[in-house]
């Protein structure tokens, strides 16, 4: 009779019986002797779940910083204050004329501490929409200043009257601009705007900062990065990305080109994971527009 070898009978089983015999052994469980199983068994699970646990729990270095101000220029940097009206859409036209009218005056008056970045219209995207961009020097305390002589200015109160009975809704943000980014200036047209806004998982800034500093030197070589921004108020962890380009053309053309620039796959590949949400605007600007 040939005698069988029981290490070829071995089945992942009887593996895994194995290791678990081991594992009651270290725990002083010895033949069968279940009289510490309860103690034993407790305070290992309690070990293990505490090691499980911990392979999902993410470390989060100290800082004695906010991350708005490791992402932005300095402590004065610029705050930004971006506007979306929907419009009525019998009322675009009278509405475009009295931005026209009002905006350039508070933008030119020195005693504002103001600056009109850019006004547009949607052309593609959410339709009978005007886009306002400001920029206030000075951060916060700027902005209250401004808000608070505009209330006093009483063709400013009547142009709000009036673009009140034109408007179907509004809302706006206060952004930071990123350090890595250009800061808007006057150009000269005809150009269009492309506002690409990202609205990233909880925590994850910091992680997108990190790649787009590296990512901005791909998209630089035709001029078409105007400025970069993140919220501090109004939809969070909300990114905007402006962009110039003479048409669509030229902007599938540059986009195209970005693909050809090593790193380039890399910072889409490692960024898109941090997207909750997109969403693309092309605007036309206004004739009062810095941003031609």
């Amino acid at each position: 009779m040939v005698k069988r070898d029981s290490s070829l009978e071995r089945t992942p089983f009887h593996c895994y019986r194995v290791q678990w015999r081991q594992k009651l052994y270290t725990l002083g469980i010895v033949h069968g002797d279940l009289r510490l199983v309860g103690l034993s068994a407790s305070n290992h699970r309690s070990r293990e779940d505490s090691w499980f646990k911990s392979l999902f729990v993410r470390k989060v270095d100290p800082r004695k910083d906010a991350h708005s101000h490791l992402l932005t220029k300095n402590e004065e940097s610029n705050l930004y204050k971006i506007q979306f009206h929907n419009v009525k859409p019998e009322c675009l036209d009278a509405y475009n004329q009295l931005c026209e009218e009002t905006l350039p005056s508070i933008h030119n008056d020195k005693y504002y501490p103001c600056e009109l970045v850019g006004t547009w219209n949607t052309w593609y995207g959410e339709q009978d929409q005007a886009v306002h961009m400001w920029r206030y020097r000075g951060g916060y305390p700027a902005l209250t200043e401004v808000m608070s002589k505009l209330r006093q200015n009483k063709e400013f109160m009547k142009y709000r009257e009036e673009r009140g009975k034109m408007l179907l809704s509004r809302r706006n943000q206060l952004l930071l601009e990123f350090s890595f980014w250009n800061e808007p200036i006057p150009r000269k047209g005809p150009n269009i705007y492309e506002l690409r806004s990202y609205q990233l998982r909880p925590g994850t800034m910091i992680e997108w900062g990190n790649y787009w500093a590296r990512a901005i030197g791909y998209r630089q070589h035709n001029s078409e990065a105007v400025g970069g921004f993140f919220s501090q108020i109004g939809n969070l962890y909300m990114v905007h990305h402006l962009w110039a380009y003479k048409d669509l053309e030229a902007r599938e053309a540059t986009r195209n080109a970005a693909w050809q620039h090593e790193g380039w796959d890399e910072v889409v590949y490692y960024t898109v994971p941090l997207i909750q949400h997109m969403d693309s605007r092309i605007m036309i600007p206004m004739k009062a527009s810095p941003l031609q």
